[in-house]
C-alpha cells in the first residue's frame, strides 16, 4: 500500500484568544502524555466535488471550533517536579495530508493492530522536546475511489473521554454550519488544578500503588517486549442475558441490585483472562476501572468540561479466587472498586496527589517511560466502557462514517463499545489486547464459558 504525503500544516484559532500558563489538574497530571487515536472512514460524497473543498471545510470550522476550546491549540510544559502546565499559546493543531492508492473497500481488516489502521492514524513524534508536541493531531486520507479517512490523535494529558467527543461533536456541527451548541468549560480550579494542599488525605489510596508483577519477576520488562495481538469480540444479547443469570446466580435480590453490564462483563474478561494467562494459585491480579465523576462529585462538574474528569481506581484479588469462585466474586470485586470513589474520597485522592513532591512516579507506576507508552498487562487488565460516550455519527456536513476505530494495541487493554453493525439489537464489542500466546484460550473460554457455565445452572435448576 504506497502512502504519499501530500500537505502538513498548522491549523490555528480563527481569533485571538487568551494567552498565557494553565494549570493541570492532579488527574491531568498522572494521565498520559501520548494520543489516543480514532480513525472516522467516509465514501464518496455529491457534497464535494474536489479534495480542496474537504480540506476547507475541515480545516476551516476547525479553526473556529479552537476559538471556544483553544487549550487545544497550545502546548504543554514540564515544571520542577514532574508536573505540567499548559501554555495557551495558539501554536495550532497539527493537520496533515495523505494520499493512499487503493480503494476504500480494499483495506481488509480494520482491527486496532492492523497495518491499514496504523497507516490511517495520525504519526506524534515522541522523540521531540514535550513542548514541541501539538495536543492534537490530524490526519485526512484520501482513497482512490474518492473516499477519505479522517484520523484523530488527541492527548490525554488534556482531556478524557466524553471531553474529546464533545469537542469532535462540536467541530463536525460548525463543518456542518451549525452553531456551537454547548460552550466548553476550561477553568480546572472547579478540581484545585495549581492550588497546594488543603491538608492530608483521608484514605488509603491504594490506585497509587505499584500493580502486581507476575510471580517469579521483579519488573514488567520481559512482558512488555512479547508479541501481543488484538480481538474484537462481539457479544450478543442473548449471550449478555446468560452473563446476567450467572453473575447473578446466588445474589440476595433482597438486600443487593443486579450487577450491571459493566459489572457482569469486565468481571468475565477478567476471570478468562487469568485462565488463559496459566496464572499460579498465588498470583496478583488487579483490573483497572476508569470511573467518570462528573455526577459523584460535589458540587457536580458538567459535560462541557474540558479535562480529565475520570479517576482511575483498581480492584484487586488472586487468580485463583478469580478462576475458582462463580462471576459474581469477580463482579462483586468491581461493584466495591467503584462504589468505594465518593465525593470524599475523590477529594481525598486529590489531596493526596497535591501532597506528592514529584508526580513522575506515578506516571511510571502505569506508563515506565514516556516513550513506551501504558502497561497493564500480564497479570493485570485495564478495562475501559465507551458504552456511554457518543463515538458514532461524526458527520461533518457529507453523512456519518461507515466505519470507525480506534486504537488497543497494549497487553491488558480492552474496551467496552456498542456494536452500530447490529442496528441498536443490544450487541457489544469486547476489544482486548492481549500476548499471542494467550488470545486463543482467552478466545475458548470467552465464549465456552458463557454456554458451559448456563448449562450448569440450567442443570442446577432442574435437580
Amino acid at each position: 500500500m504506497a502512502v504519499r504525503m501530500k500537505g502538513c500544516y498548522l491549523v490555528k484559532p480563527a481569533e485571538p484568544t487568551w494567552n498565557g500558563f494553565q494549570s493541570l489538574s492532579e488527574w491531568d497530571q498522572t494521565g498520559l502524555i501520548t494520543h489516543v487515536p480514532s480513525i472516522y472512514l467516509y465514501r464518496p460524497s455529491q457534497k464535494w466535488s474536489t479534495v480542496a473543498d474537504i480540506t476547507n471545510t475541515l480545516t476551516q470550522s476547525l479553526s473556529r471550533a479552537l476559538v471556544h476550546f483553544y487549550p487545544l491549540a497550545g502546548r504543554l510544559r514540564c515544571l520542577p517536579g514532574g508536573r505540567l502546565e499548559l501554555n495557551c499559546n495558539a501554536e495550532g493543531v497539527l493537520f496533515t495530508e495523505v494520499e493512499f492508492d487503493s480503494e476504500l473497500d480494499a483495506l481488509g481488516d480494520l482491527s486496532p493492530s492492523s497495518e491499514s489502521c496504523h497507516h490511517l492514524a495520525p504519526v506524534v513524534d515522541y522523540t521531540r522536546p514535550i513542548h514541541e508536541l501539538p495536543l492534537l493531531v490530524i490526519q485526512l486520507t484520501r482513497f482512490s475511489c474518492g473516499g477519505i479517512g479522517l484520523g484523530l490523535a488527541i492527548s490525554q494529558a488534556v482531556v478524557d473521554g466524553p471531553s474529546a467527543m464533545h469537542f469532535f461533536s462540536e467541530w463536525a456541527g460548525l463543518a456542518r454550519g451549525e452553531q456551537l451548541k454547548t460552550t466548553p468549560l476550561l477553568d480546572r480550579k472547579c478540581l484545585r488544578a495549581g492550588d497546594l494542599p488543603l491538608g492530608s488525605p483521608c484514605f488509603n489510596h491504594v490506585e497509587f500503588d505499584s500493580p502486581p508483577i507476575l510471580v517469579g519477576q521483579s519488573n514488567c520488562n520481559e512482558e512488555r517486549t512479547k508479541e501481543t495481538t488484538v480481538a474484537m469480540l462481539r457479544v450478543t444479547k442473548e449471550q449478555l442475558k446468560k452473563l446476567k443469570r450467572i453473575a447473578n446466580d446466588g445474589r440476595d435480590s433482597k438486600t443487593t441490585r443486579p450487577y450491571t453490564r459493566y459489572e457482569m462483563l469486565a468481571g468475565h474478561v477478567w476471570r478468562c483472562a487469568c485462565k488463559a494467562r496459566k496464572h499460579s494459585k498465588e498470583q496478583a491480579t488487579a483490573l483497572a476501572i476508569s470511573v467518570d465523576v462528573r455526577n459523584r462529585i460535589e458540587p457536580r462538574i458538567p459535560i462541557s468540561y474540558l479535562g480529565n474528569a475520570s479517576f482511575d481506581v483498581t480492584a484487586n484479588s488472586s487468580s485463583e479466587d478469580l478462576v475458582s469462585k462463580p462471576l459474581s466474586f469477580a463482579a462483586n470485586k468491581i461493584r466495591e472498586t467503584v462504589e468505594k470513589v465518593t465525593n470524599d474520597y475523590i477529594w481525598s485522592s486529590i489531596e493526596y496527589l497535591k501532597n506528592q513532591k514529584d508526580l513522575v512516579k506515578f506516571r511510571d507506576l502505569q506508563y515506565c517511560t514516556f516513550n513506551e507508552g501504558p502497561f497493564s498487562g500480564n497479570p493485570n487488565l485495564s478495562v475501559v466502557s465507551w458504552l456511554r460516550l457518543p463515538l458514532y455519527g461524526l458527520d461533518f456536513g457529507w453523512g456519518n462514517e461507515v466505519c470507525m476505530t480506534h486504537s488497543c494495541d497494549i497487553d491488558g487493554d480492552v474496551f467496552l463499545r456498542s456494536d452500530p453493525s447490529c442496528k441498536d439489537d443490544g450487541s457489544l464489542v469486547v476489544a482486548i489486547c492481549l500476548q499471542v500466546q494467550h488470545m486463543d484460550s482467552f478466545k475458548k473460554h470467552f465464549y465456552s464459558d458463557i454456554g458451559r457455565l448456563f448449562d450448569d445452572m440450567d442443570l442446577k435448576g432442574l435437580s
